[in-house]
């Protein structure tokens, strides 16, 4: 009982902090996720027990130039490219080799572009289209909050069959679908009280969120599996770390921004 009050309070902190940062100005919004980034970053070093601190100057200089400055939309196109193509890269190792590779050069490679760009496309998103947009990104929250519980739910409750039982024991393909289905449900409702992107556009998110959400946290679970820990940190009690928290969003990020960018450029 003590431990579920405990982590009640954890997960409602760290919600209203999240939303207070991202509806009160962008630069709060950046400076908040550059911060979650860098403990993200010293959480997933451990998971690849690396320790390089050029790895922080490098974090500091991407965010600097694209995030803050949006320096050259080629080049964050070019950014975004790479950064899917290394992601990609991670769901084939997921599904086809028993342990993801991470010799010494994969391990910066992987953690550039699978964890610190990925932040970087997360802090782009509400500025796809020039204006700030900081309810884009609470919505956004709200589909991956509103997966990961569904999913939970169905699967405790009616989930038979494993979705991928060496990875994470616990997912099921019935908690998946209903995880699909509940986001779906309530992307509708936030298209209603959201003046951009219609329901359908919304409803696209959400199915974009599910999937990527759930690869991004089946890839996590097996760095962790690899390194022989139950959580990426202690942060947040009764969580785990905060990379724990935010591997669904960090690896949907890169996909959610081309799906937005995609739906611009065709618009």
């Amino acid at each position: 009982m003590r431990e579920a009050i405990i982590r009640t309070v954890s997960g409602l902190l760290y919600i209203s902090m999240l939303v207070a940062s991202i509806l009160s100005s962008e630069l709060i919004f950046i400076g908040l996720f550059y911060v979650l980034g860098l403990i993200c970053l010293i959480e997933m070093q451990k998971l690849l027990h690396l320790k390089s601190y050029a790895l922080y100057v490098v974090q500091a200089l991407l965010f600097y130039l694209f995030s803050i400055l949006k320096f050259d939309q080629n080049a964050t196109l070019l950014l975004l490219a790479v950064t899917i193509f290394v992601n990609l890269f991670l769901v084939k190792d997921l599904l086809v080799i028993r342990k993801i590779p991470v010799f010494e050069k994969k391990k910066y490679i992987i953690i550039i572009f699978y964890l610190i760009s990925s932040v970087i496309f997360l802090t782009l998103i509400p500025t796809i289209e020039g204006e700030f947009k900081p309810k884009l990104v609470v919505g956004i929250f709200g589909l991956i909050w509103t997966n990961d519980t569904f999913a939970y739910i169905i699967g405790k409750n009616f989930g038979k069959r494993k979705l991928f039982e060496r990875i994470s024991p616990n997912k099921t393909i019935e908690g998946f679908i209903g995880g699909i289905i509940f986001t779906a449900i309530v992307s509708y409702f936030i298209s209603i009280y959201t003046d951009f992107l219609s329901y359908k556009d919304w409803i696209g998110l959400a199915i974009f969120i599910s999937i990527f959400g759930t690869l991004g946290d089946l890839i996590q679970s097996k760095f962790k599996r690899q390194a022989g820990v139950k959580d990426s940190g202690k942060l947040m009690p009764g969580h785990g770390g905060l990379f724990d928290r935010l591997d669904s969003i960090i690896f949907a990020a890169p996909f959610i921004y081309a799906y937005l960018y995609l739906l611009n450029y065709v618009s």
